[in-house]
């Protein structure tokens, strides 16, 4: 989309204010609103804003930064004020510095980097998201509580899945933004919903995560619901996934395609997954981000824990889709709704990269159910667990000097030192179950 198209939508669709967006370090979407008439400044990349009020960006003497709009990522918002028949648009954005460089703790910048590094290797790379969330019924006051408004489970039909009219009004919303939804269902746990949106290379992919979990909860708060990306908000029941179906195309080929081999994945395909198992520890405090994931990753909920690869069998970290063909992908089963789309990309193509490079061989594939596996059996095959939880994870990407790479400096400084304080702060707490188990027994 060019400039003189923005214009005319502008013009014919009334659009009376503009949101410029983009997201900060720990993923969430931050937005600066303007109206029209400053629109031709916006599209010039002129217009500044202060980056030390945003988590992870800047100390306050060295504060202003500019927001460069990508023309492509223009859109109306398919919603309006009741009080107003004007429009609301959107425009993603890339910060930044004051020099003209792009700012090395802007995540859309780090995974276009990356992006760029797999290109000068003849790779574009596709990612097709899987992102889960529950909608909860909100209090009198409009607070959200964690009581859900059915008790369904996989695939139920109203009236047990009573979210499905809620769900059906977000889907439409997507299409009318040029979305295309190739399934939406009810999850395992009650209040569970799944949206699958199609593949797309993975810059435009992670733009539309940020713009997906907007308009769920946008439609989700018009039908009196809560939506959440919250990996864990129930103890004893699934968390939420976000799995990501990654393919690298060589042109218009699939470069993990080839049917000559006896299970039809080329060996470029076998050397990236190589490269993601090797990372994964690290890569799991970027695509499992909160203290909150690693409630959701543990045995029993359908969630991966353990370091491995299969063909269909789901209890591994990667699985092997069936299809063949242009369909050939691979799933990452690990990361989950909370995580910065961009840097989960990043840090997965980056790791996948070096597995090309060096022609690593991934372990033999497990074909057995490893939640099933005792420890000397996985410790005999060299099954490796995914960090237990955040503070461990925090400390593979300490080691990691790829995925430190993938990052960037910046990011990764500021990443670290936030999430150490998450932990901190969670750690130091006292919570209901210690005062249950503990406070009359000692």
């Amino acid at each position: 989309m060019n400039r003189e198209e923005i214009y005319r939508i502008v013009e014919t669709e009334n659009v009376k204010f503009i949101r410029l967006q983009f997201t900060d370090i720990l993923g969430v979407f931050k937005s600066i609103s303007i109206t029209t008439d400053q629109l031709g400044k916006a599209l010039d990349g002129e217009l500044m804003f202060d980056g030390s009020s945003i988590e992870g960006f800047v100390r306050i003497e060295e504060s202003d930064m500019y927001l460069h709009p990508d023309p492509d990522t223009f859109l109306v918002l398919p919603w309006t004020s009741p009080n107003s028949p004007s429009k609301t648009a959107r425009l993603i954005c890339d910060v930044f510095d004051p020099n003209g460089n792009p700012f090395e703790g802007c995540p859309r910048h780090a995974l276009a980097r990356v992006l760029a590094e797999a290109h000068a290797m003849g790779y574009s790379m596709q990612v097709g998201p899987e992102p889960e969330f529950f909608l909860f019924q909100v209090n009198e006051d409009g607070t959200p509580s964690l009581k859900t408004h059915d008790k369904a489970s996989y695939f139920d039909l109203p009236p047990v899945d009573r979210g499905e009219e809620a769900r059906r009004d977000m889907v439409e919303t997507l299409q009318s933004i040029g979305f295309e939804i190739e399934a939406s269902h009810h999850e395992g746990a009650p209040g569970q919903h799944e949206i699958d949106f199609k593949y797309m290379e993975a810059l435009k992919t992670a733009d539309n995560i940020m713009t997906f979990r907007i308009v769920v909860r946008t439609v989700a708060q018009r039908h009196g619901l809560h939506a959440t990306f919250m990996p864990k908000p129930v103890f004893g029941i699934n968390g939420s996934g976000m799995h990501m179906h990654i393919s690298l195309f060589e042109g218009d080929k699939n470069a993990f395609n080839d049917p000559d081999q006896e299970d039809g994945l080329s060996d470029t395909c076998r050397h990236f997954i190589a490269g993601i198992l090797k990372h994964a520890p690290a890569i799991s405090a970027i695509t499992s981000p909160t203290v909150n994931s690693y409630k959701r990753l543990v045995p029993g909920y359908e969630a991966p824990v353990y370091i491995a690869w299969s063909h269909r069998n789901r209890s591994p970290l990667i699985r092997i889709p069936a299809k063949r063909g242009m369909s050939t992908r691979l799933e990452v089963r690990s990361p989950d709704p909370s995580c910065n789309p961009y840097l989960g990309m990043t840090v997965l193509l980056k790791a996948g990269l070096e597995g090309i490079r060096h022609k690593m061989e991934p372990p033999t594939p497990i074909g057995k159910n490893i939640y099933e596996m005792d420890l000397a059996s996985r410790i005999e095959q060299g099954i490796r667990s995914l960090p237990e939880n955040l503070l461990e994870a925090v400390k593979e990407l300490r080691k990691d000097t790829l995925i430190q790479d993938a990052l960037g400096q910046h990011i990764f400084s500021r990443f670290v030192k936030a999430k150490t304080t998450e932990w901190e702060s969670y750690s130091s707490r006292v919570y209901d179950w210690e005062v249950n188990e503990y406070l009359e027994k000692f």
